[in-house]
């Protein structure tokens, strides 16, 4: 049988490189939105993040919607083809991905040479080899969308096995999509430009936030001093810190209290994720938004001192102490631990300071 090669199909490359890209830029702006409404809690940011997609994704179903029913119309031609070559190309699962090389001979047409890559389930591997007759199915206007036929109708079967094909001539068309970086590079410049058009459009929301809230870029340090006494603020947009000077402790009567109105002086109010105290040292950890965490006012600063000391009952000359109030779950837990020579003992405690578990020696 002689074959002739027929012409290589013409692609739509063009089309397939602005897809690509509209492809990118929604890509990079659906994620930016998101992540960025997450961050600055702006619903619009979040809903415009998961529904960019979705709309992409409906109207590029509806757009294309056509052009599938055509092809769905066409009746697939079924012809030989003789196995010029194979390769598994990776996957440990049951169905290996299989590079074939085919030269393929319709009935009613020349012949051609094609590549494709088909799963092919273990078991099976062993009937696919180099020179070896199979059953391939194919779109006559597409004949690069070459399929082998895994159980193909008796009378196919029947001329396979007796079935001679000789190879065809010329370089195979491919059924992947064309070699080359320019798809890719404009899929990338896509993203880039859609995460740009994301900052661009809502900068006021994303970089004037901390403007508003701060009047200034660094921290705020402040120091007090009398005779007797010494206390270091520092506040930032994150974190606020009080330190107390030698010979005092956050156990004095209203020094607990004090530090934390400190920290959250001003009108808004600031809440907390978690607040850490310990002998001379508090470190309160600021939520991002005003509906998150917990007010550390609320705290139970009467019960504070007699917590310390239950947590302590029975360990061994006690050096240490530490307050840890978490509010990250949206309720507020306090946790003590006691520290002494080669003991250590915890408890736990509610927002109203009532005793939830207690363990240590």
């Amino acid at each position: 049988m002689t074959i002739t090669v027929s012409a290589p199909p013409t692609r739509g490359r063009p089309a397939d490189l602005a897809l690509g890209f509209l492809t990118g830029g929604v890509i990079g702006a659906s994620l930016t939105a998101f992540i960025s409404g997450c961050v600055v809690e702006e619903a619009s940011l979040i809903v415009s993040g998961l529904a960019l997609p979705a709309v992409y994704g409906l109207v590029l179903f509806l757009a294309t919607l056509p052009r599938r029913a055509r092809e769905a119309a066409v009746v697939p031609r079924t012809a030989l083809a003789v196995i010029e070559s194979l390769e598994a190309v990776g996957g440990e699962a049951s169905d290996v991905p299989v590079r074939f090389e085919l030269s393929v001979a319709p009935d009613d047409a020349p012949g051609f040479r094609v590549e494709i890559r088909q799963d092919v389930n273990l078991v099976e591997l062993a009937d696919y080899r180099p020179r070896g007759i199979v059953v391939v199915e194919y779109p006559p206007d597409r004949p690069w969308k070459v399929r082998i036929l895994r159980r193909p109708t008796p009378q196919w079967e029947e001329r396979a096995a007796g079935a001679r094909v000789d190879s065809a001539p010329g370089p195979a068309m491919k059924s992947d999509s064309p070699e080359g970086c320019a798809g890719g590079l404009l899929t990338l410049i896509g993203l880039l430009l859609g995460v740009a058009a994301v900052l661009v459009l809502f900068r006021a929301d994303l970089f004037d936030r901390d403007e508003t809230t701060s009047p200034s870029p660094g921290p705020s340090v402040s120091s007090s001093s009398s005779s007797t006494t010494t206390t270091t603020t520092t506040v930032t947009s994150v974190t606020g810190t009080v330190a107390l000077g030698p010979g005092q402790s956050m156990l004095d009567e209203g020094e607990l209290r004090k530090a934390v109105e400190s920290l959250t002086q001003g009108p808004d109010k600031r809440r907390a994720l978690t607040l850490v105290v310990q002998e001379r040292l508090l470190t309160v950890v600021f939520s991002p938004g005003d509906r998150s965490g917990f007010d550390p006012r609320s705290l139970p600063y009467d019960r504070i001192p007699a917590l310390v000391d239950k947590a302590g009952t029975g360990v061994d000359s006690p050096h240490s102490w530490q307050l840890t109030a978490d509010g990250a779950t949206g309720r507020l837990m306090l946790r003590i631990t006691v520290t002494g020579d080669g003991s250590a003992g915890t408890l736990e405690a509610d927002a109203r300071g009532k005793v939830l578990r207690r363990s240590g020696s």
